[in-house]
């Protein structure tokens, strides 16, 4: 198997050359994104192995299938950026459904405790050995409601890690769990009653701008807000706005809806043109990371491993149940329930 992987990062191209060697699959590491200008890099090479801000719509669809291509494999659970329909009958389609949710329900505690208890703030002072403690008073999390949006793998963990601070839980999903311990409330409901939001969803047509203009006068004063998931969930603007207006308390962002040319890279040395993510970044209640929820030893590792063990699994097996498929419209489970590729 011969797999351009795009998008290549220092820091996963070790766990996908162990893999190759393990699995005898041939990586051949890009730098550069997959996009109707790229395409034809992957001339030549049975797949592509590509990630969250790489561009798999229709023009890139259609070049690929015309250089032999015939599966891509995403290295991460989410696939909004890949047009499943245009696929269909052409390119097959795989993922990694669950690579470490620990790593991002973590990360997304970890945001909420150091904008509560100021860490970054903190930080930063005692380095100019400055041991003031004003403005660094925060709150406690025990006894304050958090409203879970999104209830799948990295949701559920995140309300396990909150039930271990004494947090009250209500939770959103358009496909509950049949949990009893889980209380399921409307969206409007959750916006109501929720000192921290976290958002845990895929990004699809209904949870697109979930939180915007007119969610934010829903939202209890002062709340604080949690992404470590699509920056798409949220209108970038509307949060702004929101906080200008004193009723978000303060944002935790891992994502960025315009995110595709700026993260990932380092921009310390130049003027960014992204004005709203600059006043954002700017804000003293804004923490922004650059999607790193994921990044750790063990879902780097698990990454490697599913990606290459889908690949295998569809070139040699000639079925991977880690495939997406569009003809049903039940698009994560079809290839488990057919047992059979749909083209």
């Amino acid at each position: 198997m011969k797999i351009a992987l795009f998008d290549a990062k220092d820091y996963d191209i070790p766990f996908f050359q162990k893999m190759g060697e393990k699995y005898k699959i041939e990586y051949k590491f890009f730098e550069t994104k997959l996009n109707a200008d790229t395409a034809d890099l992957a001339r030549g090479f049975d797949g592509v192995c590509v990630f969250v801000n790489d561009d798999v719509r229709a023009e890139v669809i259609d070049r690929l299938y015309e250089n032999g291509v015939r599966v891509v494999a995403l290295r991460c659970a989410g696939y909004n950026n890949v047009d499943l329909e245009k696929c269909f009958g052409k390119i097959h389609v795989v993922r990694v459904p669950a690579y470490s949710p620990y790593a991002v329900a973590e990360h997304a505690m970890a945001l909420l405790l150091t904008s509560v208890r100021r860490i970054h703030k903190a930080y930063n002072r005692t380095k100019d050995f400055n041991f003031s403690l004003s403005g660094l008073t925060g709150f406690d999390l025990h006894g304050k409601t958090v409203g879970v949006i999104g209830t799948g793998k990295i949701g559920t963990i995140f309300m396990d890690i909150c039930r271990g601070f004494g947090m009250q839980i209500v939770a959103y999903d358009k496909f509950p769990r049949k949990d009893p311990s889980v209380r399921y409330v409307s969206l409007d409901e959750l916006f109501r009653q929720s000192d921290v939001i976290s958002l845990h969803c895929p990004l699809s047509e209904e949870t697109y701008h979930i939180i915007n203009e007119r969610a934010i006068p829903k939202l209890k004063k002062g709340v604080i807000i949690l992404n470590t998931s699509r920056g798409a969930l949220i209108d970038a603007e509307a949060l702004i706005d929101g906080i200008k207006r004193r009723i978000v308390g303060a944002a935790c962002l891992d994502v960025y809806e315009e995110e595709s040319d700026l993260f990932f890279r380092d921009f310390s040395g130049h003027i960014v043109e992204d004005d709203i993510l600059a006043r954002l970044i700017s804000m003293p209640n804004v923490i922004v990371t650059s999607h790193q929820a994921f990044l750790t030893e063990e879902a780097l590792a698990n990454i490697a491993e599913t990606t290459s063990q889908n690949l295998v699994a569809f070139f040699r097996d000639g079925l991977c149940e880690n495939e997406l498929c569009y003809r049903c419209g039940n698009v994560e489970s079809c290839m488990k329930e057919r047992k059979q590729r749909c083209f």
